[in-house]
């Protein structure tokens, strides 16, 4: 029995013809369930522009960030199997197929594209200071998480509902952190995990700052570990969780 794949698009004010040209790769490609694009953008005109397309469009009237937004996408589907991809279509919808073909086939509860597996193809390099952050962060994440993979940041993942079920409530950063923190959760919970490198090409307009933003990712790191921790019932970090104001998980939050 095949199982049914939607496809979330998180995207925060996108380059439109980029965004359209790449949704209806994905549908020709996947030949998904469903496409829903979640929109951090209240401006009509780019809700319009994208009007004609083969997804749903919900658009956001204030920006969450990546992760808030993929998980209500993930939220407000139904199929058997949740994915998503970056708006700037740097992962190609063939290679994008590989990642969901990886959890369809029944090898993995969540599969993890990989732009740093010795396998992967590079056909555009990020800049030299992404590249070399990217890098650490990876070798740093490899120390301190239940789950070995070469790259942890990769704009394109597909897991299971069931998988899905058991990561939702452990899922805090609403932001671009949101990505190791879903791997570092099914590690945790002992899930299957599949990297699967991927042909991948750098696109410019990230409106994430690699300096800027290298202290959030690598204390959202240790965050992520620490509830990783908390999962496998660490009695330290179960006591430092106890003196501590817990947050709302990215699901229990009414905004």
């Amino acid at each position: 029995m095949s199982l049914a794949v939607g496809v979330v698009v998180p995207a925060f004010r996108p380059d439109v013809e980029r965004l359209t040209t790449y949704v209806r790769a994905i549908d020709e490609t996947l030949a998904p369930e469903t496409i829903r694009i979640e929109l951090d953008d209240p401006r009509d005109r780019v809700a319009a522009a994208l009007g004609d397309l083969p997804a749903t469009v919900h658009v956001s009237p204030y920006r969450r960030g990546k992760g808030a937004a993929v998980t209500a996408g993930f939220e407000a589907l139904d199929t058997d199997v949740l994915a998503f991809a970056d708006a700037d279509g740097s992962t190609p919808p063939t290679e994008f197929r590989d990642v969901v073909t990886a959890v369809t086939g029944g090898d993995a509860d969540l599969a993890v594209g990989s732009r740093r597996h010795p396998d992967a193809e590079i056909t555009s390099h990020q800049t030299l200071a992404r590249r070399f952050l990217g890098d650490g962060f990876a070798w740093l994440a490899r120390r301190l998480l239940d789950a070995d993979l070469y790259d942890y940041q990769c704009g394109a993942k597909a897991i299971t509902r069931p998988a899905w079920e058991q990561v939702r409530e452990h899922l805090y950063e609403p932001g671009f952190a949101w990505d190791v923190e879903l791997v570092a959760m099914a590690g945790a919970l002992d899930l299957d995990i599949a990297e699967v490198p991927i042909t991948w090409e750098d696109m410019p307009g990230s409106t994430v700052s690699p300096v800027g933003t290298s202290i959030a990712l690598g204390r959202a790191l240790l965050t992520a570990r620490h509830r990783a921790k908390q999962i496998r019932n660490s009695r330290v970090h179960n006591a430092i969780a106890a003196t501590h104001e817990q947050p709302t998980a990215l699901v229990d939050r009414d905004d």
